[in-house]
């Protein structure tokens, strides 16, 4: 019989979890080129593959799992606030605006100042946004963009001024320009209002671009994500995602939607469409295009509601699209071979969500799983959750999205909806294909943050909807085998069996048994991507990639 070839890497550990339905746990796995190639029950049972070139990586402790998906994130914006002012990093407005002074001294008088956008003013001791008169007195010469999420927006005097918006600039379709009582605008602008200060800004350059990327996937990288499918890519940072692979500089696959935000019609989903066409048929593994995102409602303080919010008096929220105008576009979108994410967040937005994507599926009949996906479907009742697996819809949830913004939500819609945000339980217990993410910057990215919220419900609000959470191993799925079935990509990602891509993760202790109060902050210390290592700290496979400081 011929000897196998030797494998360039061999990982022996305490567990290897392959989360191939009915395979048992392992102890040992080899990597060929990009793809698994052998597992072993014991640590040494592959030794027979290691050669002069092989690394062998043990690790009698630790355990190794398939490299996790985020299936809702957005990297693009990450990257960006790599080189943006740290303002998450700060825990009082004294220490926020402090960082916006400091950038001010240092940026040319007239320069734009942006902030990082993954930070909640709840959080924040006084528990508000910094006003436009304080960000005059940081930054006097200076426009301000102080970006929330990524539905919020706060300016300072320069900035409205170089947007042009007064007392008498109307609220533009879906957004808010919030105002005094005198209606003069207070800087604030919501969900599609931000765009009329956010086209403003000068882009950087295509270096600092790739820059913001190799730095920002890496982060991704070392928290054991292996996948992103980021859900907001604007159609003209495709190529600078095209550059940064072509220069080795993503540690993360991706899945990009374009985003169709902002659309109105199925007459501006089409110029939409045509510019992507250069984008179809790539199978590229490390970089797709996926389709197209859509918002239905808004956010935090706009998601549409079926009874008024808890802080506003006959406000049910926003929603974005004529429900008529909505069909037509995504129906635009999957004649052209695409798929659709559609934001939802409130249980009004979902409902008529639902309604469009019924209506689609009526034109269209027999599309794959996976052509319509919602993304979030926050507040989920009973009703609609079953309506949503009838028609065979997958959802994306994103628990870190509740951990971090579990605080400003309670004061818009109440204690009582914000605790039913997100019922895994009830989705999987009736039969629903949910995907789990972490919507970054909204929250957290990681693996095992997101394991740990969704299976103890805590949130910076605490605990929230406890009767919701799922355990370890159901957890792990959603990022894992779920998350690679909703992007169809069964068998290739997902698991650790001979043929797959060698996407792996290896963590210093069992992410399923080690104790719920280190579980949020564990760490792999190795994750590897096709075979090469994109996150290696101590330099167990030979050096590869470590998360930027």
């Amino acid at each position: 019989m011929p000897q196998p070839p030797a494998a360039d890497l061999l990982i022996r550990a305490a567990a290897v979890h392959t989360l191939d339905a009915g395979a048992p746990v392992r102890r040992a796995v080899a990597v060929t080129g990009e793809r698994i190639t052998a597992l072993a029950a014991r640590p040494g049972g592959l030794d027979h593959l290691v050669g002069p070139r092989t690394t062998v990586v043990d690790a009698p402790d630790a355990t190794v799992l398939p490299a996790f998906d985020d299936t809702h994130t957005h990297l693009v914006l990450a990257a960006h606030g790599i080189h943006d002012v740290p303002v998450h990093r700060a825990g009082t407005l004294a220490e926020f605006l402090d960082l916006i002074r400091r950038r001010a001294a240092a940026t040319p008088a007239g320069g734009w100042i942006r902030t990082t956008t993954n930070w909640q003013e709840l959080n924040l001791r006084e528990q508000r946004m910094p006003t436009l008169a304080e960000l005059d007195l940081a930054a006097p010469d200076h426009p301000v963009l102080v970006k929330r999420g990524g539905h919020n927006v706060q300016l300072n005097s320069l900035a409205l001024r170089r947007a042009g918006i007064t007392a008498r600039t109307p609220e533009p379709p879906g957004g808010h320009i919030l105002r005094d009582p005198r209606g003069r605008p207070t800087g604030r602008l919501v969900d599609t209002a931000v765009t009329l200060a956010e086209r403003l800004l000068p882009p950087p350059d295509r270096a600092t671009r790739i820059d913001g990327l190799r730095a920002a996937s890496r982060a991704y990288a070392a928290t054991g994500i292996g996948t992103v499918r980021d859900c907001m890519v604007p159609i003209e940072d495709l190529p600078v995602l095209d550059a940064a692979h072509r220069a080795g500089a993503l540690a993360v696959r991706v899945r990009a939607l374009v985003s169709g935000l902002g659309l109105r019609d199925a007459a501006g989903t089409d110029r939409l469409l045509d510019r992507m066409e250069p984008w179809r048929g790539r199978d590229d593994p490390w970089l797709r295009v996926w389709g197209v995102k859509f918002g239905i409602d808004g956010g935090i303080e706009a998601g549409a509601l079926e009874e008024p919010y808890a802080d506003r008096e006959c406000y049910h929220g926003l929603l974005l699209w004529e429900p008529d105008a909505l069909v037509a576009a995504v129906d635009r979108v999957v004649r052209r071979g695409w798929r659709v994410g559609v934001h939802a967040w409130g249980d009004r937005g979902l409902r008529v969500l639902l309604d469009v994507y019924e209506r689609v599926l009526a034109r269209h009949p027999g599309l794959p799983t996976g052509t319509l996906v919602i993304e979030h479907g926050g507040l989920a009742g009973a009703e609609q959750r079953a309506r949503a697996i009838r028609l065979g819809i997958p959802v994306t949830v994103q628990h870190p999205l509740l951990h971090d913004a579990a605080a400003p939500q309670i004061r818009a819609w109440g204690e009582e909806r914000v605790r039913q945000l997100f019922p895994l339980r009830a989705w999987l217990d009736e039969g629903a294909l949910i995907a789990a993410g972490s919507d970054f910057p909204v929250g957290p990215y990681g693996a095992m943050v997101s394991v740990w919220g969704m299976t103890t419900r805590r949130t910076a609000a605490g605990v929230q909807g406890p009767e919701h959470a799922i355990d370890r191993a159901e957890a792990v799925a959603l990022h894992t085998t779920a998350a690679v079935r909703l992007l169809g990509e069964e068998g290739r990602r997902g698991v650790l069996a001979p043929g797959a891509l060698a996407d792996l993760t290896v963590w210093p202790e069992s992410p399923f048994d080690c104790p719920e109060d280190r579980l949020a902050a564990l760490l792999p210390v190795l994750t590897v991507l096709g075979g090469r290592a994109v996150h290696d700290p101590a330099g167990l496979a030979g050096g590869g990639a470590d998360r930027p400081s």
